[in-house]
């Protein structure tokens, strides 16, 4: 088994690109519309096998986000250096920084658009 991909759901399609390819620095992989279906299929990844489908129904403006889903995972070389980066570029940064909970692994987190929280994980 292979894990294919992630789907979010977004409230606007052009604002989530946005974020994942230019502050995270994805690449938008593919786009489909289904204009019999009202929505589109945009996959952003980084090109290791790894994507995020984020899913535009078009006539949901936003969505609630229960309390099951925790968040997607990045890894990073510098942590701090990422979030500096990510700053710069226009996102938000929600966590600086620095060792987890009861632990020494360095992360930190930023929101996108929608909400979705996206850990970095500094990887050495």
């Amino acid at each position: 088994m292979k894990l294919l991909h992630v789907m979010l759901r977004v409230g606007e399609l052009s604002r989530s690109l946005a974020f994942y390819t230019e502050v995270l620095g994805m690449r938008l992989l593919r786009r489909e519309e289904f204009p019999e279906g009202r929505f589109t299929l945009a996959f952003v990844g980084y090109g290791n096998g790894s994507e995020i489908e984020l899913t535009h129904n078009w006539d949901t403006e936003c969505y609630e986000q229960g309390n099951a889903f925790g968040h997607i995972a990045i890894g990073v070389p510098n942590a701090k250096a990422a979030c500096e980066e990510i700053r710069r570029r226009g996102g938000k940064v929600v966590r600086e920084a620095g060792p987890m909970k009861h632990g020494t692994t360095i992360i930190a987190f930023v929101e996108d658009p929608d909400g979705y929280k996206v850990e970095l994980i500094e990887t050495t």
